[in-house]
């Protein structure tokens, strides 16, 4: 796939989720074949205040494949000055990605995230701003929900209007506002943004396995798809689903000591990149995905929560492997 001048891999692409795709989690999805990997959010307006945690939301000096930073908003003109302070700062990116799709109340409270599904025209604002701001060269992406709920379905407008702005692609979360998180994913609704534009569309939500990739290509038409909480804990799945979106036999399952190894890696890296007195908090609830379907699994997921330094990684590791000998 082109989009402006950057080729980008066929294959799933990596979502961005707050407090859990940072760039430890990232490098491991993009190692694994995630197509490119999101930043978690970071707020436009803190950005022109100078805030250093926004920044270093943003900031990783060693991206593996295809990087793209997210930023939120709602004012147009601060957009724009964030994105030109990102450059100025040499926070390295690939492509750029709009929110329009956050749920939550401290986002949509503000009028960010997908409280802009209500205004269609201020989303097409915000794309042009963007644009203004990258030039012509660096791809924009845009991800949104379906809609804010059932009387305000406005994704095929928005996605129309991110389109004439000046958006390369767009990533439709398959459920309104309202619903939050609660399934089922609505595939109709996706489908019907993908055919409002001609720019690609990738279909996102609750795709667990390559059997629900290869459903929601086939129900929505979309040029792809990308995947957040199914693959925490199964960075493997990219490995999966690209192979069954591309014809190709599924590899089996990772071994134990393969996700165990996994697990490892990723909290030491965090460790590495953040201190381990900020990582382990984090770490926790990364650890306890990796319990999925292991013997003893509540229990462990106990263990993980009690995590306070690197060392007690390896005392977990041990204790998987006794539950599951």
């Amino acid at each position: 796939m082109q989009l402006r001048s950057l080729t980008i891999p066929a294959g799933a692409a990596f979502a961005p989720m707050a407090g859990l795709s940072d760039a430890a989690c990232r490098r491991l999805m993009a190692d694994h074949g995630a197509a490119w990997t999101v930043s978690e959010m970071a707020s436009a307006k803190a950005i022109t205040f100078g805030d250093r945690k926004s920044l270093a939301l943003l900031r990783d000096k060693d991206p593996h494949g295809l990087y793209a930073v997210q930023l939120f908003g709602c004012e147009p003109e601060l957009l724009g000055q964030a994105i030109a302070l990102l450059r100025e700062k040499k926070i390295r990116f690939d492509l750029l990605d709009l929110n329009m799709g956050c749920p939550a109340p401290k986002i949509t409270g503000g009028g960010a995230g997908s409280k802009l599904m209500l205004d269609p025209a201020l989303c097409g604002a915000m794309v042009r701003a963007a644009r203004a701001a990258l030039g012509e060269g660096v791809p924009l992406t845009v991800k949104m929900r379906t809609g804010w709920d059932d009387e305000h379905k406005t994704g095929p407008e928005v996605a129309r209007q991110c389109e004439q702005n000046g958006a390369d692609l767009i990533v439709v979360h398959g459920r309104t506002r309202e619903q939050m998180y609660i399934p089922p994913v609505d595939w109709a609704a996706v489908a019907a943004v993908k055919r409002a534009v001609g720019i690609p569309v990738f279909a996102n939500g609750d795709i667990t396995s390559p059997e629900r990739a290869l459903e929601a290509v086939e129900r929505t038409g979309c040029d792809g798809v990308m995947i957040g909480r199914g693959a925490l804990g199964d960075p493997w799945l990219f490995d999966r689903v690209n192979a069954a979106l591309a014809g190709r036999p599924v590899p089996p399952p990772p071994s134990l000591n393969q996700r165990m190894a996994a697990l490892r890696r990723q909290i030491y890296e965090m460790c590495e990149e953040k201190g381990e007195w900020a990582a382990m908090p984090q770490a926790r609830s990364q650890a306890m995905h990796y319990m999925k379907g292991l013997r003893g699994a509540a229990a462990l997921r106990r263990a993980c929560a009690r995590l306070t330094h690197f060392t007690d990684v390896d005392v977990l590791i041990d204790a998987v492997f006794r539950c599951n000998e």
